[in-house]
């Protein structure tokens, strides 16, 4: 599959699946449903505990939170992608190369029934679907009541440019800034599972999945588990190469940047806090933040024969960040996100630092109303 006909992106909402099937009221809320949503939503007591329990999932508090009220959806996206690696040394000849791709942009349309969106998005850049660009991003989301899980896959092939570069006595790296480099190739697999404390009156669906609408400014504390597998190749003869071209003079990269392949694994816990913010009718800010403590392994090959295979294994810092504004007015949406990942990895002689992330933009209607809210809608 290649980028240039593009990616197919999942986003799974369990909220709207909740809204037909798993979806309860909190009782003390229950008077502020309408008599025939109360029908639809109240749980049979009779029913199994399977049942009772994916229930439990999609608890909503109605006063703060607006259940989904359509069974379909149609939506125009764009998606602009961007990618950032730094690789460096930490000893006392510190050198570090800092490389990324073009921001991508993309456009297509997206079909969704209840809790499935699939959709397909062209390149902008240069208007060709059959483009021959090595370039792959694969995401997926599910965002229930309770609990949010994130899928991604990225690889990028010999698309990266060279964005700055330290190199170390005082040299000149400036002539190196903005030269297209293919000795790098980057794939990145992950994913993220977290819980939402304050579930029933806070909807992360609302802010990034328009499967609910908040209705009232609120806040939840998250608590999270992930792990993300990084795969790292890079040409350093190439880069030495590039190096001696442009600058006219013979460097030689320090030993800890002179590796061929390198692959990281990141384990990590992670807290945050989410607030929804409705500071109009029909109108959503939502910014979110969360910090995880990540164990780091790596295996790889230097070019050196006593650094070959060399290992480390340490403690650091990630951090997902989460900003969106969305207008919902049940029938119709149109709103903005992004979400962008920092991974850091550090040791007494290492370090690599990657941020990647998405801003979408977007317009949709929903329609083909549920049962429960047919009645409503021919009444207005």
């Amino acid at each position: 599959m290649r980028s240039g006909w593009v990616v197919i992106l999942l986003m799974m909402s369990l909220t709207a699946w909740a809204a037909d099937s798993l979806q309860t009221v909190q009782p003390d809320r229950m008077e502020t449903v309408q008599p025939d949503r109360m029908e639809t939503v109240q749980p049979d007591r009779k029913e199994g505990w399977l049942r009772r329990t994916l229930r439990s999932f999609g608890e909503i508090d109605t006063a703060y939170v607006e259940p989904q009220h359509y069974n379909w959806a149609l939506m125009l996206q764009s998606i602009n992608t961007y990618d950032y690696y730094r690789l460096g040394t930490t000893g006392s000849n510190r050198q570090s190369l800092s490389l990324a791709p073009t921001i991508g942009v993309r456009m297509g349309p997206y079909f969704g029934w209840r809790w499935v969106f699939l959709g397909y998005t062209f390149d902008l850049r240069n208007f060709n679907l059959f483009s021959g660009t090595r370039k792959l991003e694969i995401d997926a989301s599910i965002y229930s009541a309770q609990i949010g899980a994130d899928v991604f896959y990225r690889r990028s092939v010999d698309d990266y440019k060279i964005r700055r570069v330290s190199l170390g006595r005082n040299i000149d790296t400036t002539p190196l800034e903005g030269l297209s480099f293919d000795g790098l190739s980057v794939s990145i697999t992950g994913f993220n599972l977290y819980y939402i404390f304050n579930h029933k009156r806070f909807s992360y669906p609302a802010a990034f999945a328009q499967s609910t609408r908040q209705k009232m400014s609120c806040g939840s504390w998250m608590a999270g588990i992930g792990y993300t597998h990084h795969s790292v190749t890079f040409d350093y003869a190439k880069m030495e190469s590039v190096i001696r071209q442009r600058l006219g003079e013979e460097v030689k990269l320090d030993s800890g940047l002179m590796f061929n392949d390198v692959k990281y694994r990141d384990i990590s816990a992670s807290v945050g806090y989410s607030y929804n913010w409705v500071f109009a009718r029909n109108f959503l800010l939502c910014s979110s933040l969360a910090l995880a403590l990540a164990y780091k392994s790596s295996t790889g090959e230097t070019a050196t024969e006593q650094d070959r295979g060399f290992d480390f294994a340490n403690f650091n810092v990630d951090g997902i960040a989460r900003l969106a504004i969305v207008w919902n007015n049940d029938r119709f949406y149109a709103g903005a996100s992004a979400v962008a990942r920092a991974y850091n990895y550090r040791k007494s002689r290492f370090a690599a630092n990657n941020i990647f992330g998405d801003l979408c933009i977007y317009v949709g209607l929903n329609f083909g109303a549920r049962k429960a809210y047919r009645k409503m809608k021919d009444e207005r």
